[in-house]
């Protein structure tokens, strides 16, 4: 993970995968922080894959910057990642948007419910979801 300082945004540009080891390293991006910027912009062009621990790990980085008052954008998107999102949510085919929808909040918390549902219903945490 890279971080910038841009005036008053920060850049993190996240790279390899995102599962359940990138929870902590995300979740420290917000440490670079300061309290004259206004903007997270999350870049994944170089994350290659995602599975639901990511994702979740993920979208605790977007709720956290947003109740330090940080507007958020996520770019980027590769297919792999956004099919993951597509499996959560339920949507059926390979093109689904989900890289569009992720902007919004309803469908940020569609996801995570859905995730979380799943890891609840399992027996054990080890591939409780599909890894797309």
């Amino acid at each position: 993970m890279d971080v910038q300082h841009r005036r008053s945004s920060v850049l993190i540009s996240a790279s390899g995968e995102l599962d359940d080891g990138a929870g902590d390293v995300l979740q420290h991006a917000l440490d670079y922080v300061t309290l004259g910027e206004q903007d997270l912009l999350i870049d994944l062009h170089a994350v290659t894959a995602m599975d639901a621990d990511g994702l979740l790990h993920l979208l605790e980085l977007h709720r956290c910057a947003e109740s330090r008052g940080l507007r958020v954008l996520v770019t980027g998107w590769q297919p792999q990642p956004q099919q993951c999102m597509a499996t959560v949510a339920g949507i059926p085919g390979p093109r689904a948007g989900t890289g569009e929808r992720y902007a919004l909040p309803g469908f940020r918390r569609l996801l995570e419910e859905k995730v979380r549902r799943a890891w609840e219903r399992s027996d054990s945490a080890d591939g409780w979801l599909p890894r797309t």
